[in-house]
């Protein structure tokens, strides 16, 4: 099994070893890559003559991609790259074998590209695609390996792109909208609100079998900006699976993202980026010791800002929503000293409440104080996730935490009236179960502490 290993890494060197390097450009940066999405545009179809023009297509996608909700609002969390891949003519192919028109309805062409993209792919006309995905992948791999999203853009007027493991999109009328669209796609794995195949169909965050409002799992927002349980159509089985708008995005371009799918993307952004770029101190000792020590919190911020923090300096409350603090000899206990910065996003496009996952980011700092000031300061960051479901339940509710210092947390169930109910430790990377069947149908809090310090809240339903 190693034998069969090393051979296939010893191929997998060679084939990047004699690969290609490309010129890469930069046409978005926000920050540090290994703190930011990275957004990476491949030209496909594109002869080198053409490159101007290339940067100028994905100049023009890049900026209505930004101008649209929610990756306005998030524009600060993303880079943009292009690649400039020759190719020995322009266009993409048209082999005039799709099933759903009848062929020729564009002049039956074959171009040699670097990544053989086109069109009729899979039976449909506007499908564009390419099946050299390896050829992408190592492409990207000798040229920028630190990427989140790769679209290919084909130098084609003709409408067509495609989802997938790469989003694909021609440069033609609504060029900027498919590219989008198929982000949505391979970015959030969004599904296509309209149908295009049985094969197509599957659970995803926008698409379900799931006809009950109170568990569909877009039922946080039922009711709200046109969200609703909406049939499919197009074929039997269709029938059986539901959206949540008429006029999203994933259903039609031109129009926006819905809520539902909003929501997605943002859980996407969530899951990749802490809003934290950096803070000060860092651990350290102190030659010097002093009676006054600043604090710095340096966030990246959406448009408009949304972030809030909280400070607790030995579990009590200590400021609110500050990037800047500073700490007095008098504000500290003699020996240690614990101060916590949690962040999170309040964005009214997540529904907070009844989300089902919450996402926190903490800063924490172990200040050694003595009576000469302070002279020894400990800092680490952690990015923690909590997953809660089903909510509301009739029994057993599951907690899933994640956190990226493999802690533990302490979650206290407590009723409306300020009781607690129920406490429980639950370990990272593990799902724990709490049995509510003998509560009282109603509201309650789940509270959850990192070393006794509140980093978040949530509703809990019983039914």
């Amino acid at each position: 099994m190693k034998q069969s290993l090393f051979l296939i890494l010893s191929i997998l060197n060679i084939q990047l070893a004699f690969s290609q390097a490309f010129t890469v450009e930069s046409i978005k940066y926000s920050g540090d890559n290994n703190k930011r999405i990275n957004l990476v545009i491949l030209s496909e179809g594109y002869q080198s003559s053409e490159f101007n023009k290339f940067t100028t297509d994905a100049t023009n996608f890049m900026n209505s991609m930004f101008s649209q909700t929610p990756y306005s609002e998030y524009a600060n969390y993303f880079n943009v790259y292009i690649i400039k891949v020759p190719s020995n003519e322009s266009g993409a192919d048209h082999p005039g074998t799709a099933t759903d028109v009848v062929e020729p309805t564009s002049p039956i062409t074959n171009v040699d590209t670097y990544f053989n993209s086109s069109y009729d792919t899979g039976g449909y006309h506007r499908l564009l695609y390419s099946f050299n995905t390896s050829t992408i992948s190592t492409v990207l791999a000798n040229n920028f390996q630190l990427y989140d999203i790769a679209i290919v853009l084909v130098n084609s007027s003709e409408y067509g792109g495609s989802g997938g493991q790469f989003a694909f999109a021609s440069t033609g009328m609504s060029a900027s909208e498919i590219a989008v669209h198929e982000i949505g796609h391979s970015f959030a794995n969004l599904k296509d609100e309209y149908f295009q195949g049985d094969e197509y169909l599957a659970e995803g965050i926008n698409l379900t079998q799931e006809t009950n409002p109170s568990l569909v799992k877009w039922k946080n927002w039922i009711g709200v900006n046109g969200i609703n349980i909406y049939q499919l159509s197009g074929s039997v089985n269709a029938k059986t699976w539901y959206r949540p708008h008429q006029t999203c995005k994933m259903r039609y371009l031109g129009y926006p993202f819905c809520s539902v799918c909003t929501e997605g993307v943002i859980e996407k952004i969530h899951s990749l980026v802490s809003p934290i770029d950096s803070y000060t101190p860092i651990s350290s000792s102190i030659t010097n010791p002093s009676f006054l020590i600043d604090f710095q919190l340096n966030l990246i911020e959406t448009i408009p800002n949304t972030l809030q923090s909280k400070w607790t300096l030995n579990g009590a409350d200590f400021a609110n929503n500050l990037d800047h603090l500073s700490v007095l000899k008098t504000d500290l206990n003699a020996g240690i000293n614990n101060l916590t910065a949690v962040v999170t996003d309040t964005t009214p496009l997540l529904r907070i409440d009844n989300h089902e996952t919450i996402h926190a980011y903490t800063v924490s700092w172990t200040i050694d104080n003595s009576a000469l000031g302070v002279h020894e300061i400990n800092s680490q960051v952690n990015d923690i996730k909590i997953t809660v479901y089903p909510n509301p339940t009739q029994d057993i509710v599951n907690l899933k935490f994640d956190s990226s210092l493999n802690t533990n947390l302490r979650v206290d169930i407590v009723s409306m009236d300020g009781k607690k109910i129920a406490t429980k430790t639950i370990s990272s990377s593990y799902t724990s179960k709490i049995d509510m069947q003998s509560f009282s149908n109603g509201i309650y809090i789940a509270k959850f502490y990192s070393n006794n310090v509140l980093i978040a809240t949530k509703k809990l339903v019983k039914n």
